[in-house]
């Protein structure tokens, strides 16, 4: 890979990606120290969306001045997150992940999971470190609640990362006004269906931020033990 001209090219050809950087988290990556990449834009509109200026904005930081932001965190930062919106729509994502991999740095990828193809790429190329897999809702409410049709996106990135040894984690926003426990249960049997196995993550919506649409406050309560199974563990995370 000859990444000094592919680094040229991204001058040129995309100037500012990313909408905001988080300097320090230890929060994002689990055990590690980060920073986080937010890249402007995404592919869904979820109803529940609470960074609608990431998802609808333009980027503000040219990936130069990142690059020169992690070299001076050298030994500093364990990790980077790329995150959104959604990173993976970027279209030079790969040679940008292969630079920070080269600085040293370990990488995460916050995805929606609607590219399997560029997943496949990176994957294959060993650039991945780990992965957080957005599980929106089951096939039924899918499109109403991402407001896209990327669902079988969605499934076939599950299935690829499901062949790897990546640790990854798969997670759910939950509002009680478009999903039911009878919802996460059938998400739960729908994991187990592929043979997954280990914790999944619900993330309570946040009430009282702006979101991509208008909702009413949401009843953030469900029973983790109805839910879980000897197979796969349901771990809230406020």
């Amino acid at each position: 890979m000859n990444t000094n001209n592919e680094l040229i090219s991204l001058k040129e050809n995309v100037s500012k990606p990313i909408y905001n950087l988080t300097p320090f988290t230890l929060l994002d990556y689990p055990h590690k120290s980060a920073c986080i990449l937010w890249f402007a834009g995404c592919n869904m509109r979820c109803l529940y969306c609470y960074n609608p200026e990431i998802v609808r904005g333009k980027g503000t930081l040219s990936f130069e001045k990142i690059l020169s932001f992690l070299h001076s965190r050298k030994n500093l930062l364990d990790a980077v997150v790329f995150s959104g919106g959604e990173c993976v729509l970027h279209k030079n994502i790969i040679p940008l992940i292969a630079e920070v991999k080269k600085m040293g740095f370990l990488v995460k990828i916050d995805t929606n999971g609607s590219s399997p193809d560029t997943m496949q790429q990176l994957l294959n190329q060993n650039l991945i470190n780990y992965i957080a897999l957005d599980y929106k809702a089951p096939k039924s409410k899918f499109q109403s609640i991402t407001q896209s049709d990327l669902y079988d996106s969605f499934e076939k990135t599950l299935d690829l990362i499901l062949k790897t040894t990546i640790p990854f984690e798969v997670r759910t926003t939950y509002h009680s006004d478009l999903l039911t426990e009878e919802d996460l249960l059938k998400m739960v049997v729908f994991l187990e269906s592929k043979n997954y196995a280990g914790n999944y993550y619900i993330q309570y919506f946040k009430n009282n931020v702006e979101t991509l649409s208008k909702l009413e406050r949401s009843n953030n309560r469900i029973d983790c033990a109805k839910l879980s199974t000897p197979t796969i563990k349901i771990i809230l995370r406020e």
